[in-house]
């Protein structure tokens, strides 16, 4: 990779700039070697530094590119009306052409479109490339950043920029089941910050580096691919974007969202009941009964929660999804009987599934070995959690095959689907020579269509069919998102977790989306429901009732998972506040509050007319600001306890607070102005 090459060293040169472009907020400053420099408004972000570079076949980097010449013209597209600056430099036997597309919408952004092409007589041997490579400057704050790569041990996608922090953020595989992601890098100071990533309607195997240095903090976007350039012939990089904000990585992935809406890639239509709380029987693990299942639900639906999730455990294997004869005697009867006992109950039911995996010496396998997904030297792709392996999701036969498995699931009287696993979210390249792949990246690029494929199965059969993908601890692939209405937190491993995942969901999929805290269990203490809550999650448990399990996959924490008195009136509460608020149906306003700076943390929400404000912090004894409250007076009120909390006037005040764990505030309008 080139920034951590030792044939790469990044020099910032002095030459003064001799062309500018901007759209008032966005300045990129060029010198005539192309490297360039960044501002936000009147602030600059970056040194004069080589922005873009080509590695070559000898160990050459290519950083410096003579300005040839630069036109200005007027553009109008998907993304609405803009203007685009292209420039052109020449360095030995290379050309470098990019443009600069500035949009008025989206003010702060620039597109860049980049080519090199081969204008020697000879092959020309290219080892990688990078772009958009730029060091926000020293803050005496520090910086934080949010990466968009995914990996084995599950690290938060938003980290403080620690001296010596550093990660490479490749979107391919980063495990032989951990891979994939959302093509995002964003680093920021308190007063600013700068976003890359790339906009390309199907994933790419590009880097997204993020690390300290001594000046500051450097972000870009790179490749190591090889390529071998012919005489004449172009080499173009994926479309980017890059951004400068005020605040953290929101309206970054807020705006790529968007862009990416205007390029096709955008959240189905949401079903209502995507927003229903949610209990789920994982709570018995793999060796439940279903005599446990649905005694436990009875109690579910009493306290509230509206859906009922059979988990692991209800089939012979993964692959070949017969169910177990020890649990469902009579097969199919006993699967519909049992779904049926649940809408019996008031609640509704959802199974789980782990498409693409199967498990060696399954009847699937042994019938269909082609369905594997083979690296370079024949080897199936392992997914450890089940010790099964990786199938081709490019491959048709296994699109049909899981397609099938879609019409039987719905077909048994279930509502929805828990798709899941670490191995959703990325898949390695595929060799296998009975797919007939044009390249091998089809099977990494075409994930996306094979999720498309199941969702399309599912509402065709049920348009109000709940799928859901959970990618457990993978940062979530963005590309998969028209494939579901519905994800959780995957497996968090603390309620910071949850909280930062939601604000990043919120602004991938829509202010608005269907994000669940997962099995509140996980969380701070166990019951963290506050969490969930505060930032419009979707409440969601997996407690047993009357009794812990004897026997549970997962280890149980300290005091056990049952749901007894003590714990079922707070459940009760916060289930009754969920209902009576509905907050993930809101519109959470993430550019209020920056996670890594703002402290207390705070996360905003506007629904049914008020501003619902959450706050977090082990213990907390100051002032806490409410931002973005409409204009006049607004009554506030304790958002947990119900106590009066005072009146302020918008559109921002500041109250004294002191708490522990978390402080819920809601505020509503005394003169008539809502917060609509």
């Amino acid at each position: 990779m080139f920034l951590s090459s030792p044939g790469f060293a990044r020099v910032a040169i002095k030459d003064a700039p001799i062309t500018k472009v901007s759209d008032g907020v966005l300045t990129i400053e060029f010198d005539s070697g192309l490297h360039s420099r960044i501002s936000r408004g009147g602030t600059v972000l970056t040194a004069m530094e080589p922005g873009e570079a080509i590695r070559l076949g000898d160990q050459r980097v290519v950083d410096r590119f003579l300005l040839l010449d630069q036109t200005r013209e007027a553009v109008s597209g998907a993304h609405g009306p803009g203007h685009v600056h292209h420039l052109r430099g020449g360095a030995d036997w290379l050309e470098k052409r990019i443009s600069v597309t500035f949009l008025d919408r989206y003010p702060g952004l620039a597109l860049l479109d980049i080519t090199y092409r081969n204008t020697g007589a000879a092959p020309l041997e290219i080892l990688g490339w990078q772009a958009a490579t730029h060091d926000l400057l020293a803050h005496p704050e520090g910086a934080w950043s949010f990466s968009g790569a995914s990996y084995p041990d599950r690290r938060d996608w938003v980290q403080k920029v620690a001296p010596g922090f550093g990660q490479r953020n490749f979107m391919g595989m980063n495990a032989s089941d951990y891979g994939g992601g959302t093509p995002v890098a964003v680093v920021w100071r308190r007063d600013a910050g700068i976003a890359v990533g790339h906009i390309d309607t199907v994933p790419r195997l590009v880097s997204l580096p993020v690390g300290g240095q001594p000046t500051g903090t450097r972000i870009a976007i790179a490749s190591d691919t090889a390529t071998l350039l012919a005489p004449g012939a172009t080499l173009a990089l994926p479309p980017v974007f890059l951004m400068v904000q005020q605040g953290d990585h929101f309206r970054p992935l807020d705006a790529y969202r968007r862009l990416m809406a205007e390029r096709g890639i955008a959240a189905p239509a949401i079903p209502e009941p995507s927003y229903a709380p949610v209990w789920c029987a994982w709570g018995y693990g793999r060796d439940f009964t279903t005599t446990e299942v649905l005694t436990a639900m009875g109690k579910a639906k009493a306290i509230g929660l509206e859906w009922a999730v059979l988990d692991d455990g209800w089939q012979t294997s993964e692959g070949d999804w017969k169910l177990n004869p020890a649990k469902f005697p009579r097969g199919d009867a006993d699967m519909k009987a049992f779904a049926g006992a649940i809408k019996a109950g008031g609640m509704r039911p959802r199974l789980w599934l782990a498409p693409l995996a199967a498990d060696p010496g399954t009847d699937l396998l042994r019938d269909h070995p082609d369905m594997l997904l083979l690296d370079q030297n024949g080897a199936a792709q392992n997914v450890s959690f089940w010790d099964a392996f990786t199938l081709c999701p490019a491959y048709p036969p296994v699109v049909e095959y899981f397609r099938g498995q879609i019409r039987r699931i719905l077909g048994w009287g279930f509502e929805g689907l828990k798709l899941d696993g670490q191995h959703l979210n990325g898949v390695a390249p595929c060799y296998n020579p009975a797919h007939n792949h044009a390249r091998p990246e089809e099977s990494y690029e075409k994930l996306q269509d094979f999720w498309k494929a199941l969702y399309d199965e599912a509402i065709s059969i049920n348009p109000q069919a709940v799928m859901e993908i959970c990618p457990c601890g993978d940062s979530f692939a963005f590309h998969n998102i028209p494939g579901m209405n519905h994800t959780p937190a995957s497996d968090p491993t603390s309620s910071w977790q949850i909280r930062l995942k939601g604000k990043s969901f919120k602004a991938m999929m829509g202010p608005s989306a269907p994000f669940a805290g997962d099995h509140v269990e996980l969380s701070d203490r166990h019951n963290d429901f506050a969490t969930h809550y505060g930032i419009g999650a979707i409440l969601s448990t997996k407690f047993t009732w009357p009794n812990d399990p004897v026997n549970t996959t997962d280890p149980l924490p300290p005091g056990g998972i049952a749901l007894n008195p003590e714990k079922e009136a707070l459940w009760r509460k916060w289930i009754a506040l969920y209902h009576a608020n509905m907050l993930p149906k809101g519109e959470y306003l993430g550019a209020l509050y920056d996670i890594g700076f703002d402290k207390p943390e705070g996360h905003a929400i506007r629904a049914g007319g008020q501003m619902h404000y959450a706050f977090y912090a082990d213990r907390w004894s100051g002032p806490v600001a409410l931002r973005g409250l409409p204009p006049g007076r607004h009554r506030l009120t304790d958002g947990f306890t119900g106590q009066p909390l005072g009146t302020v006037s918008g559109p921002e005040a500041t109250i004294p607070a002191r708490f522990e764990h978390f402080l819920l505030v809601q505020a509503t309008p005394i003169d008539g102005k809502t917060a609509a």
